[in-house]
């Protein structure tokens, strides 16, 4: 069986992991130590380097470019060897692409707190960084493709499908949304102004979390899901579609951010309507990852991985339900710029992305370190259970504070002056975000049980390798 583990790089795929894990709990961490500071302000320490508006941007970014981006890249390479039967296109390339992504979140680390930022949600490291991770995304680029052309096998499995797109289609949406006139090495301007930035900027920012946290996820699940089961995909015709449809209607639903602003009514309605029509192919793919797990009834009432990624399902038909419904104006009215939106937001990142990178976790990482089994089935019967408690408080608590916060913001007298004011309206949600960081605590916490149960798992002496063996 070991000999299987010769046929295909596995060490660098080894370190991508790992550089996940690290960041997934440092990105983490901070969140929570944001969500402190909203409740207790006095956590800023009055120092500039920590307060909420440095410290957001390196949250935001350690998780979706640090956990997100390392467990994409690490998976992608192994799932394009294993589904192709070949070695990674150059190993001395992959090497390349490992060392400059950690180099750009490195510099993350250091440029945000002190203060050097473009100012663009989820692109706001400079201009000297940003050609940095277009350098590396190519050589990214180079790998992957490369390696899907020297495969040894006619089929291209979907999984490919749906990472191919997630670099093509970041690469055309960070490029164009990053031009900019640079003035000097820490400062540069965007080369769009007024109403033209703003539509270009959403269409990078929900297209990030399109096809980095959405598609890349899929694609990861869609080899992921058949191999804990034990099962095949429920329908691969299905799995086809849903690939089509997410690639056809993404791309178009940005400027739901952009409802009742000055952009032109034409470009907000075609945000609206993108969005409620991509709900059909994110419930096609969730039927279709769901049943794929049915298939397997008696394991899936004992495995915990199966019921991470079960869970995980269920809070992409949430997010997908949820989306839509807030693009829709007079949601929309309701619930922008409140609290309900991060709701939304992190009950899809942590219940969608989050559930599925644990249960990637826990059976990927034992049978890449060569483990049969984990040290503790209590302990991920605790992470189960804790990170549901945290997700729930979490959301839950931002969407009656979401919601409260916008009516009483909407609130008007018959004279039209306000009803109440915005001191009233911090002072109704403040306990509210006290639950949302206690849920935010509870989710982190099962984090570090799922690292002390994963190296106590890969510390074991037995290494009886399932490497190369069909169900690794």
């Amino acid at each position: 069986m070991s000999s299987g583990m010769d046929k295909y790089d596995i060490k660098v795929v080894k370190y991508f992991i790992i550089a996940a894990v690290a960041w997934s709990i440092a990105g983490m961490l901070i969140g929570v130590m944001l969500a402190a500071q909203l409740y207790w302000p006095v956590l800023n320490f009055d120092s500039e380097y920590i307060q909420f508006g440095r410290l957001r941007p390196l949250h935001t970014s350690g998780v979706i470019f640090g956990f997100v981006v390392n467990m994409l890249m690490g998976t992608s390479l192994y799932i394009v060897q294993r589904t192709g039967q070949t070695r990674l296109f150059n190993k001395s390339l992959s090497w390349m692409v490992f060392w400059g992504w950690q180099l750009v979140l490195l510099l993350a680390l250091i440029t945000l707190p002190l203060g050097y930022t473009s100012t663009k949600e989820y692109a706001e490291l400079e201009w000297p960084i940003d050609l940095l991770i277009g350098l590396v995304w190519v050589l990214y680029a180079i790998l992957f493709f490369g390696t899907i052309a020297k495969r040894k096998v006619h089929h291209i499995f979907v999984s490919n499908w749906f990472y191919g797109a997630f670099i093509i289609v970041v690469t055309l949406i960070f490029v164009i949304n990053n031009l900019a006139m640079p003035v000097s090495l820490t400062k540069s301007y965007s080369v769009f102004s007024g109403a033209q930035d703003a539509i270009v900027q959403w269409w990078w920012g929900h297209n990030a979390v399109g096809f980095l946290l959405t598609a890349g996820v899929i694609g990861m699940n869609y080899y992921f899901i058949p191999k804990v089961s034990e099962r095949p995909i429920y329908s691969y015709r299905l799995s086809v579609i849903h690939f089509w449809g997410l690639v056809g209607f993404y791309t178009w639903a940005g400027t739901h951010h952009l409802v009742y602003s000055s952009v032109p009514v034409w470009v907000q309605n075609i945000g609206i309507v993108m969005s409620l029509i991509l709900w059909l192919p994110s419930w096609a793919g969730a039927f279709n990852s769901a049943m794929t797990l049915l298939q397997n009834k008696e394991k899936l009432k004992t495995d915990y991985i199966m019921l991470f990624f079960m869970s995980a399902i269920l809070y992409y038909c949430l997010a997908t339900l949820e989306g839509p419904l807030l693009a829709i104006r007079w949601f929309n009215m309701i619930a922008h710029n409140t609290e309900w939106i991060i709701g939304h937001v992190h009950s899809a990142a942590l219940g969608w992305v989050g559930m599925s990178a644990i249960a990637m976790f826990y059976y990927f990482i034992p049978r890449l370190w060569g483990k049969e089994q984990l040290w503790s089935n209590k302990l991920i019967k605790l992470h189960f259970w804790l990170a549901h408690i945290g997700i729930a408080l979490y959301a839950i608590a931002l969407w009656v504070a979401g919601i409260g916060e916008g009516y009483m913001w909407l609130a008007q007298q018959e004279n039209g002056s306000l009803v109440y004011s915005f001191v009233e309206a911090m002072d109704f949600k403040a306990p509210w975000l006290f639950v949302r960081f206690f849920g935010g605590a509870c989710f982190v916490f099962g984090l570090l049980i799922m690292v002390f149960n994963l190296y106590k798992t890969v510390s074991m002496n037995s290494s009886v390798s399932k490497e190369g063996s069909a169900d690794a």
